[in-house]
């Protein structure tokens, strides 16, 4: 099994962005030093949820401060960048860090950033696709065309990836889970999917694609002496967080949305993830890997909100949690 960390960089009321961006690197550099296996950065634009807009640049960094975890995005959203400049990104990376970088990318969603950054609703509502081959050519070959929505002569890519980083697609529809079958690649589901759903999306890429490709799932965890503890902390500080930053998510056009409910979000979350004791963390992501197969897991470990308790949770997870999922 392995476990890395989530790290969305996020803003609770308060809190600077150069102290959150702070957090975040330090969190990284505990995380290798308490034994994990890597850690996940997420890009988001023009909100709190997460302030950091480029997780390439941010894995960048961390490679630079860290010597041995791997670095990776979770995820480099594909609907408002150029595939074939991801892909020269992922390879830069993947060079100087000695192959220690992993590239995750995402559909994204109906956002606003899709208006900010000129590449319209059509990339996200059926550009995926082909933005998620262009990247994989980019990636595997080693001159590159395009004769569609992309229209350029072929070019030679250069730096070429060391290893190929490995590429893991971020999933929450049936759709995009066949779509990453279909190339072989992993998936990545999300914090919200209970092991059904969880469970219901790996077979589904099953039907489509090579068995046990090494999927991912996300979730947040917390560590305290007792469940009632750790459940308190967190149904207490996840809505902070959540409520401010799940409003920062704008319709490029006028379609309805309704935004989950903060408290009721951070409930769900607290209920299907590793929240309690060390033993009570182990067994649900023990479980969770029996039900669904599932055996990669990148945990959020910053819900508290409070830097000196994302540090202590950190060595706690990698003292007292991941010792008895390895055993």
């Amino acid at each position: 099994m392995r476990i890395g960390l989530f790290l969305p960089a996020a803003q609770f009321p308060g809190q600077t962005h150069a102290e959150v961006l702070g957090r975040t690197v330090e969190a990284a550099v505990e995380a290798e030093r308490a034994g994990f296996d890597g850690v996940w950065l997420a890009e988001h634009h023009f909100m709190s949820y997460g302030v950091c807009p480029s997780a390439t640049t941010l894995a960048a960094y961390v490679l630079g401060r860290t010597e041995r975890i791997i670095v990776g995005t979770a995820v480099s959203v594909l609907s408002t960048r150029h595939p074939v400049a991801l892909a020269e990104e992922a390879a830069l990376l993947d060079q100087v860090s000695g192959g220690r970088f992993r590239l995750g990318v995402g559909r994204g969603g109906p956002w606003v950033d899709l208006e900010v950054f000129g590449t319209g609703l059509g990339r996200y509502e059926s550009g995926f696709a082909e933005s998620l081959d262009l990247l994989l050519a980019a990636l595997t070959r080693e001159r590159v065309g395009s004769e569609g929505t992309f229209a350029f002569r072929e070019v030679p890519l250069v730096p070429r990836p060391l290893t190929g980083p490995p590429v893991v697609v971020a999933c929450t529809s049936e759709a995009t889970a066949e779509l990453a079958a279909r190339r072989g690649l992993p998936m990545l589901l999300g914090m919200h999917a209970d092991d059904e759903e969880k469970r219901a999306l790996v077979r589904h890429y099953a039907r489509y694609g090579p068995p046990a490709p090494g999927h991912m799932a996300a979730g947040v965890a917390y560590v305290a002496g007792t469940r009632a503890e750790a459940q308190r902390v967190l149904r207490t500080s996840l809505p902070r967080w959540l409520g401010p930053g799940l409003a920062g998510y704008v319709p490029v056009d006028d379609r309805p949305r309704r935004p989950r409910d903060p408290v009721e979000y951070a409930g769900l979350l607290c209920d299907i993830h590793p929240v309690g004791t060390a033993g009570d963390c182990a067994a649900t992501l023990a479980a969770t890997a029996e039900r669904t197969g599932i055996e990669h897991f990148v945990l959020l470990a910053e819900g508290a909100g409070d830097p000196s308790l994302t540090r202590e949770n950190i060595r706690r997870l990698g003292a007292e949690v991941l010792p008895r999922l390895r055993a």
